[in-house]
């Protein structure tokens, strides 16, 4: 798949400081309809202000688990490319996630290129605060060795919010940190000291790639948090999903032909009562982690404003994968500890996580559209017209185009060296700026454990994975079914035949394994 263009949309200067900052901002296992601008009822002032004063996309995809999404943003490639075909070493298990294979070896690829590379090379400073979850065997696979000149927080998937210290804490720097501090809350430290990192950049523009943890496992909140909203989930996931969906269609957030998919979750009215109260509880605590990440995201727009940082700074806020049904129906871990700062998997449960994704189907791991949704907010007061500021970009995109839209927003090279692969995204400047683009006139496509799709147009091929049976592909038409509710498989089979052989032929050329390969070799380890 040919490249973005290379060439800046930037008046030619050598001046950097007409370079706009830039910072990325990625939560965790967040569903689509969280936010309250993309239809939820959570509190989320700032990132809705993000969203009423810049362009809120309704169709953009990531790769449906937390580290190969983090592989294909950083990189601009799919995550086979990129070295994660799958996950990362588990801590302290170098090989547990390496399957022999150059796709799959479970740390980034030195045969990529990080955005922090390819920024710093036009003088970017590049920061990073929060979760790295791109190998954390040796300092060789950290952020200082990736491009990045300041680094704060987790290198591995997930932490106790209060108490980091699983599987190996908080690093700064290349140096393993103690935490002190009773108030410590890895939400409000990692945006601290993403402002400081800010703060302490004097000449150079700056490239901040902020990933939060929030709101991924285990369910921590501060308990002020949790109170706001003890008694808002009462009433269950249907209900909930329900209001989501009627407000999604208020904000035009999504087309009204579009049906509520299934209910998939447990019969709230069956649960007793304890046990309803029980669940509340853990959405609530869900919410609040959201709600608190949200006024972090405030405190960050604040200190732009004071530092008039704000007008020539390209937000991009975005979420690694659909929301987590991790845990099973009713979510994992002792509800002993759910007002606790102790446990580790603690979750809120498949039903809770398909309010989440309302209006679509399936979660994290999955690549239906309930597994591989993001909102996508960007804000850019100098560069996005004001009467374009508020609009709805419904033109699909997906992680690459992250790469694609800042190589050509910064005038920086990707690569001149063949052993790297070109860009697989497409620049997204072009619509930032006000024009009428269709980017993604060829194929974009998706595999995770079995789990694979197609994109191309307004037609979506997708497979759910089943043991070893490879043949059960079926086809919507997103334009007018995005909750994939009318398989047209049936249908359609020239198409479905088509789209399957594009899916293969990139399966070939990027050496995507079969998944029952890879469980033989997970077995026999």
């Amino acid at each position: 798949m040919a490249g973005a263009c290379q060439s800046s949309n930037l008046p030619e200067s050598d001046n950097k400081a007409e370079k706009p900052n830039i910072i990325l901002i990625m939560s965790d296992d967040m569903g689509y309809s969280d936010l309250g601008c993309y239809g939820g009822e959570i509190n989320t002032p700032n990132l809705d202000y993000l969203a009423k004063n810049g362009l809120q996309f309704t169709q953009f995809y990531n790769t449906a688990r937390c580290c190969p999404t983090r592989a294909s943003l950083l990189t601009g490639l799919y995550p086979h490319q990129a070295g994660i075909g799958h996950m990362t070493n588990p801590p302290g298990n170098p090989t547990g996630h390496n399957y022999g294979f150059a796709e799959y070896q479970g740390s980034l690829s030195k045969n990529t290129r990080t955005i922090a590379e390819v920024l710093g090379d036009v003088g970017y400073t590049t920061l990073m605060s929060g979760k790295w979850h791109l190998g954390m065997e040796n300092s060789t696979q950290w952020p200082l060795q990736r491009g990045f000149d300041k680094y704060y927080g987790i290198l591995s998937g997930a932490s106790n919010y209060f108490k980091p210290v699983h599987p190996r804490g908080i690093t700064e720097q290349n140096e393993q940190i103690e935490i002190s501090d009773e108030q410590f809350y890895t939400t409000d430290a990692f945006t601290k000291k993403a402002i400081d990192f800010i703060g302490e950049t004097k000449e150079a523009p700056f490239f901040l790639y902020l990933a939060y943890t929030s709101p991924h496992w285990p369910i921590q909140a501060p308990k002020g948090e949790i109170d706001k909203y003890r008694n808002k989930y009462l009433e269950g996931w249907a209900k909930l999903r329900e209001a989501r969906y009627k407000r999604q269609q208020e904000l035009g957030l999504i087309d009204s032909q579009w049906e509520l998919s299934p209910q998939d979750g447990k019969d709230w009215e069956s649960l007793p009562k304890e046990k309803q109260e029980e669940m509340a509880l853990r959405m609530a605590i869900y919410a609040a982690q959201v709600d608190r990440m949200d006024q972090n995201v405030g405190k960050l727009i604040n200190y732009l404003k004071e530092t008039n940082k704000l007008d020539n700074t390209l937000i991009i806020f975005l979420d690694d994968n659909g929301a987590c049904a991790e845990g099973g129906m009713l979510g994992g871990g002792s509800a002993d500890l759910l007002e606790t700062r102790e446990g580790f998997f603690l979750t809120y449960g498949q039903s809770w996580a398909n309010a989440s994704n309302t209006p679509f189907r399936e979660y994290k791991h999955y690549i239906h559209e309930g597994g591989i949704s993001t909102p996508l907010i960007v804000h850019w007061p100098a560069g996005i017209d004001q009467a374009k500021q508020g609009s709805k970009v419904k033109q699909y995109g997906f992680l690459p185009d992250i790469m694609a839209t800042l190589v050509d927003l910064s005038g920086a090279t990707y690569s001149q060296n063949s052993n790297i692969p070109p860009m697989q995204g497409e620049s997204l400047l072009p619509i930032i700026k006000g024009a009428k683009a269709n980017i993604h006139e060829k194929p974009i496509f998706w595999e995770h454990e079995g789990n694979k799709a197609v994109r191309l147009g307004k037609y979506k091929l997708v497979m759910k994975w089943k043991d070893k049976d490879s043949n059960h592909w079926e086809l919507y038409d997103i334009d007018a079914d995005r909750s994939e509710q009318h398989d047209l498989a049936a249908q359609m089979p020239d198409k479905v035949s088509e789209m399957q052989a594009m899916w293969e032929e990139w399966a070939s050329a990027n050496n995507v394994k079969p998944w029952n390969e890879i469980i033989d070799i997970l077995s026999s380890k």
